[in-house]
């Protein structure tokens, strides 16, 4: 076992003592150890329940023979640090969640481990922990939340952003704004549409490192407690038939988890995770794999929040395997991909059934031809750039207009909600990346009042930070290069006529390459925005967005 090297022999003798004084028996410590990564907190909605996970976990590890031991990460809760200094700090706990499974699994060498997170950024940051690490694991996550009701109206958080701008206009009355923001997120879990968070949890399925219900099983539901019992009995099966994450994430897993991210049309923010996760494997994925997958993927299931139907209608729907075994059918995954059942996915899809139809569409009758999510290329975006094609107006995605410049997410939404952005512009909000941010921060806010004041039809939005996994609209972001390491983004001037042509796949600006590189001669780098601690030091290292953001 991994574990004997810190538990055997007479040289030993002081760490057992160590392992004793924790009240671990030596009949404990002499079966396979199990880490339990929890990202339990208080504060974020999708954690607050983990400790019941938790326990579920344990008692699964315990049922099949081996001794858990928890340990906790950090976890951030994005749409609390959203729109101010806090949102910065977001995809940098990314990496600070892997270096720290990493870290507790070398200096404690664990025989396995569950994995147990909800997250935007926690869940991807585990499993580049996972890849890295490659012992044996499993992940479990704490479960969507249930979509909220206020009078008649489905709600869910992207709801009340969409409602800031009628209510500071006073079209919306704080009486019922304050009624929407009671009612929107009813309870604990990972917010309820498609959000990045549960992107990331239904493609877990997707990759193999998850057990089936893992995406959409609602976190109230006592399914979810059964199902984390399972993992934690599953994992024993992977120590003892050594099945370890790099053999689950192999090129082929990652675009199967692509494939049905276009078909679920998921967060444009999955672009960054699974090229990180495919990095910690030795795995090279890129945007391109991305427009490959997207190009024969049809859209077949529109989930908030571009469509009415929320995580617990999909779980009610036949979840992620329904939607895995449509694609299977079509002929559009590998279905000898491996996975922690220690089975390969088609057989763990043989029974898999779309149980209603008007959730999870039929190949040929799809919402849209193509996948949810595409990439653009061009002269503004040499390297590429992410947008969420399935939640564009159909007369947005082609779309010509003057650059209103703005070098922050504050100065735009000022403008906007002040009314000095017109109909037909493109805003572009630049040195907002992963080193100008810094920390690539996610801009829910702004794309949220482009809806609010009525512009969704008439305004497209550039950034190269992130928009978040509740954007809507012609919002383009992962611009790369960005602003900061001299990318065109950042020589754009006002007025100049940007051109977006999503079905072509292109995204540029009218000018002259010989124009481009004067202005490029002429640009000089700004000063950081932080230059102290754990930002300072991420803006040093981190690499493109069009690679994952991972550290160069």
């Amino acid at each position: 076992m991994r574990s004997d090297v810190m538990k055997k022999g007479v040289e030993k003798g002081p760490h057992r003592s160590l392992w004793f004084a924790t009240g671990m028996s030596k009949q404990s410590l002499s079966k396979p150890i199990i880490g339990i990564a929890n990202s339990f907190t208080e504060i974020v909605p999708g954690h607050v329940e983990l400790n019941k996970i938790a326990a579920a976990v344990k008692r699964g590890v315990l049922m099949a023979g081996g001794t858990p031991v928890e340990f906790n990460t950090i976890a951030v809760c994005d749409g609390i640090a959203m729109n101010h200094l806090g949102m910065r700090y977001s995809l940098v706990s990314r990496e600070v969640v892997a270096d720290s499974v990493e870290i507790m699994a070398t200096a404690h060498p664990f025989d396995g481990m569950v994995l147990i997170s909800n997250c935007d950024k926690i869940t991807p940051g585990m499993l580049m922990a996972a890849a890295r690490m490659n012992i044996p694991t499993v992940l479990v996550t704490g479960g969507p939340m249930l979509a909220g009701y206020d009078r008649g109206e489905t709600l869910d958080l992207t709801s009340l952003f969409v409602k800031i701008a009628p209510a500071k206009s006073g079209e919306l009355g704080e009486a019922d704004y304050d009624s929407a923001c009671g009612c929107a997120c009813p309870g604990p879990g990972s917010c309820s549409g498609m959000f990045t968070a549960n992107s990331m949890s239904c493609l877990s399925e997707g990759l193999g490192i998850a057990l089936p219900g893992n995406g959409t099983i609602p976190a109230v539901f006592a399914d979810r407690q059964r199902l984390a019992e399972a993992a934690g009995m599953q994992i024993m099966q992977m120590v003892e038939r050594d099945i370890k994450p790099r053999d689950l994430f192999t090129k082929q897993a990652f675009l199967n988890a692509i494939a049905l991210d276009m078909a679920f049309g998921g967060s444009t923010n999955t672009s960054l995770h699974l090229p990180a996760i495919a990095h910690e494997a030795g795995v090279t994925i890129t945007l391109a794999d991305f427009n490959q997958v997207s190009a024969k993927t049809p859209h077949i299931c529109n989930m908030a929040p571009a469509g009415p139907y929320h995580l617990e209608d999909l779980d009610r729907a036949g979840g992620v395997s329904a939607i895995l075994k449509t694609l299977l059918d079509g002929g559009l995954l590998d279905g000898d991909a491996m996975t922690v059942t220690g089975l390969p996915l088609k057989e763990n899809l043989a029974r898999a059934a779309v149980r209603e139809r008007d959730v999870i569409r039929p190949l040929d009758d799809p919402y849209h031809e193509t996948g949810g999510l595409c990439c653009l290329f061009g002269n503004l975006a040499p390297d590429g750039s992410v947008v969420k094609a399935a939640g564009v107006l159909p007369e947005m995605m082609k779309h010509s207009g003057p650059a209103r410049i703005f070098n922050s997410e504050h100065e735009a939404v000022d403008a906007l909600l002040n009314k000095r952005v017109q109909a037909g512009d493109v805003v572009v909000i630049r040195y907002e990346g992963p080193k100008g941010g810094p920390g690539m921060p996610e801009m829910l806010t702004p794309t949220s009042v482009v809806k609010g004041i009525g512009l969704a039809a008439k305004v497209a939005l550039l950034t190269d930070g992130r928009f978040s996994g509740a954007t809507t609209g012609a919002s383009i972001g992962h611009i790369s290069p960005e602003a900061m390491e001299g990318g065109p983004i950042g020589l754009l001037k006002e007025g100049d006529v940007i051109e977006i042509d999503i079905p072509a796949r292109s995204l540029n600006v009218k000018l002259s390459d010989e124009e481009l590189n004067a202005r490029r001669s002429a640009w000089s780098k700004p000063e950081p925005k932080i230059k102290t601690g754990v930002i300072a030091r991420y803006s040093d290292r981190v690499s493109s967005a069009a690679s994952g953001a991972v550290y160069a």
